[in-house]
């Protein structure tokens, strides 16, 4: 709706994790070093925290696109299914068909998925995502997947991807057998306020904005006071923006659209696509142009007859002239402000 205002390609702030749009703090750069040495290195596991909405997942989809094409992987986001679940979907990933029904012959076709692999050179990869709520009996039957080793390395590298709980979970006594075969831990944090205001044009360019200074300084501010720096809301919140900004005709995001998108975040209220259609047309600080022009439209003919009419005595009294005018202005009330 707004991308031709704004002459953008595609939108900026879509939730979706396109790794086209990730844009790379330190803390994403040196995760996502981590995750790519690990593998390659075969650390067996690994793991990956972060709060909710702070992008682990396009990292993630970053991870795959970096690794060697021929690298097999498995990205299971399913973090409720039992063992035996997340056995059968990493071999659909894997591409392993007529694995059998039973756990013993699906962990036989792993094993003889991972061993050919091997010889031919490639690392397979198992990344489990919102590992954080996976059962303790279900990560300790993850664990024993690391068993799949040569003499030199392991054959299947697992990484367990979560909120900062996760290593809490790994905690737990049941799970002390796991925690000590971790061999990486990496982590990524929120936007600092400096990070925003790059994050928000970093996103505008990759769309094709040709004004990165779109977003004004102090709504740049207010957005990262608002969203404490988890992109997720930013992209929520800035999405919001530029419906907002589009609905005011505005060209640039200040302070008080910022304001608008986030009451609309929270409570619904402001200006939706269907309200924009509804209006008739485009807004300037709640005046609907196209509906104004259209409702005072009689009282201007009107206005520009009168002359005339006086003159060839159309009118047969003043006072009739007044009543036609009194009669197209009351109309056109009526069409701008409704009945």
């Amino acid at each position: 709706m707004y991308l031709d205002f704004y002459r953008l390609d595609e939108k900026p702030f879509n939730p979706t994790p396109d790794p086209k749009f990730l844009y790379l703090t330190p803390a994403h750069r040196e995760a996502l070093a981590q995750l790519v040495y690990g593998v390659q290195e075969s650390k067996g596991f690994m793991i990956l925290t972060g709060e909710v909405g702070t992008g682990k997942t396009t990292l993630l989809h970053t991870l795959l696109r970096k690794l060697d094409t021929s690298t097999p992987a498995a990205f299971v986001t399913h973090s409720l299914l039992p063992f035996d679940g997340i056995l059968e979907y990493a071999l659909e990933d894997f591409g392993v068909r007529d694995a059998g029904s039973t756990t013993a012959q699906r962990l036989a076709a792993l094993n003889r998925f991972l061993i050919k692999r091997r010889r031919e050179g490639q690392k397979a990869v198992l990344i489990l995502d919102e590992a954080q709520n996976l059962a303790p009996e279900t990560l300790e039957q993850v664990r024993l997947l690391s068993n799949f080793e040569t003499p030199t390395e392991k054959l299947l590298q697992i990484l367990l991807v979560g909120q900062p709980e996760l290593k809490l979970k790994l905690q737990l006594p049941e799970l002390r057998q796991l925690r000590q075969r971790i061999g990486m831990q990496a982590s990524i944090r929120p936007l600092t306020n400096d990070e925003m205001g790059e994050y928000i044009q970093s996103r505008l360019r990759k769309a094709g904005a040709p004004d990165l200074k779109l977003f004004s300084d102090a709504a740049t501010e207010r957005i990262a006071a608002y969203t404490g720096g988890v992109p997720r809301l930013v992209n929520i919140v800035c999405d919001h923006c530029l419906l907002v900004g589009y609905a005011e005709q505005q060209r640039r995001i200040d302070a008080d659209i910022v304001k608008q998108a986030i009451q609309y975040f929270e409570d619904g209220r402001g200006v939706t696509p269907a309200r924009i259609k509804a209006r008739g047309g485009h807004s300037w600080r709640g005046w609907r142009v196209p509906r104004v022009a259209w409702a005072l439209t009689p009282v201007l003919l009107a206005l520009a007859a009168l002359p005339a009419a006086a003159h060839w005595g159309a009118f047969d009294n003043a006072s009739h002239v007044v009543g036609e005018l009194l009669t197209a202005l009351a109309r056109s009330a009526r069409d701008l402000f409704g009945s």
